[in-house]
């Protein structure tokens, strides 16, 4: 068996989805040589404070200890563990206490009577205690963060729509990860319902993604939004009376208007400076451009369309590059006009359509 070159197998990574799918699938190839069921027992892992930590490790040790009724080899899973992660619970002395008595059972292992399974996640890679267990555990590692996140996510939908028969066509995989941002829960069962819609061809087109998968990430995807940032005037009037008709409020239009409009007035000065420009894969040059502006985003890490630099390339290079990128000074009077609009709507509120028709007159028909 693969567990006895080590003294206990370890799956763990940023992703409690992940680890967990993968750890259940690890569990069940290992249940297969342990086929008594009393020889088989779970241990909960998750733990909100050190007193559960302390039941987790003790629940751990005794099962570990105890001796198979039957005879033969027993199998040990201490499921979803989160007190290894750089939380307050996992900072905790008296954790790491608990985190240095779980090694000492883990040492005494023997991988021939006991094979002993743990999937945690996140896990603080820094401590003592996940560095030991890369040197004496059959360890996994899964997901990713920093610069190989948009790699691992893609790497999980690419890997379940393998496994379902299917592939992803050029850019389809970078417009699911747009939408659906860094969930892989959603990620993975929104490529099953992509796979299946695929048929027997079993390819997953962008167009497929476009029509089928919601926008969870971004609000910028509404109708209205993709036909006002298209130019087109009538299509936007058309798409605005189709949300008022459904029984729509102007503001989350707006919103979506004025996010899409930040995002294209900040390419739009990188471009115009040279700084960056549109290519097959979104706009190149990008990274370089964060590094040089760096400075001025200070502490703004997370996803938002004041900061550029936290969006996806592709995806800031397919809303510039999916029509004729309005002029700075134009995109600058759309954003006064946005604000104008929402001031108009507090003093006509039974009025909303109007004031957003009214709005895009102004903006599309110059």
């Amino acid at each position: 068996m693969a567990a006895a070159a080590r003294k206990f197998i370890l799956v763990c990574g940023t992703d409690d989805f992940l680890v967990g799918r993968a750890a259940r699938e690890r569990y069940e190839a290992l249940a297969a040589d342990v086929p008594d069921e009393f020889s088989r027992e779970t241990v909960n892992g998750f733990a909100a404070n050190v007193s559960e930590v302390e039941t987790a490790v003790n629940r751990f040790r005794e099962a570990v200890q105890t001796i198979s009724m039957f005879g033969g080899r027993r199998l040990v899973w201490l499921k979803d563990v989160n007190f290894l992660a750089d939380t307050v619970t996992g900072r905790a002395e008296s954790t790491l206490k608990l985190v240095e008595d779980l090694q000492q059972i883990l040492e005494t292992v023997n991988p021939e009577e006991t094979v002993v399974l743990i999937s945690a996640a996140p896990v603080d890679r820094r401590r003592s205690f996940p560095k030991w267990c890369e040197k004496n555990a059959d360890f996994s590692l899964l997901g990713g963060d920093g610069e190989g996140a948009s790699e691992a996510l893609a790497g999980v939908a690419l890997a379940e729509a393998k496994a379902l028969g299917s592939s992803f066509a050029t850019g389809a995989v970078d417009l699911l990860l747009a939408r659906i941002g860094p969930n892989t829960r959603l990620i993975v069962e929104e490529t099953r319902k992509l796979a299946n819609y695929a048929g027997e061809e079993g390819v997953i087109r962008e167009e497929h993604v476009a029509e089928l998968t919601p926008n969870v990430a971004e609000g910028d995807f509404f109708e209205a939004a993709e036909a006002f940032f298209s130019g087109d005037l009538k299509w936007t009037l058309t798409a605005l009376h189709r949300h008022f008709f459904a029984g729509g409020d102007a503001r989350p239009v707006l919103a979506a208007l004025q996010n899409r409009n930040r995002l294209l007035l900040q390419v739009r000065a990188l471009l115009d400076a040279g700084e960056v420009r549109l290519g097959s894969r979104g706009l190149d040059g990008l990274p370089r451009a964060a590094s040089a502006h760096a400075t001025k985003f200070t502490g703004a890490t997370e996803k938002s369309s004041f900061n550029l630099f936290t969006q996806n390339p592709w995806y800031v290079g397919k809303l510039a590059g999916g029509a004729k990128l309005p002029s700075l000074r134009r995109l600058i009077d759309n954003q006064q006009e946005l604000i104008t609009a929402f001031e108009e709507i507090v003093r006509r509120p039974d009025e909303q359509e109007e004031v957003l028709r009214e709005m895009t007159v102004r903006c599309l028909s110059v």
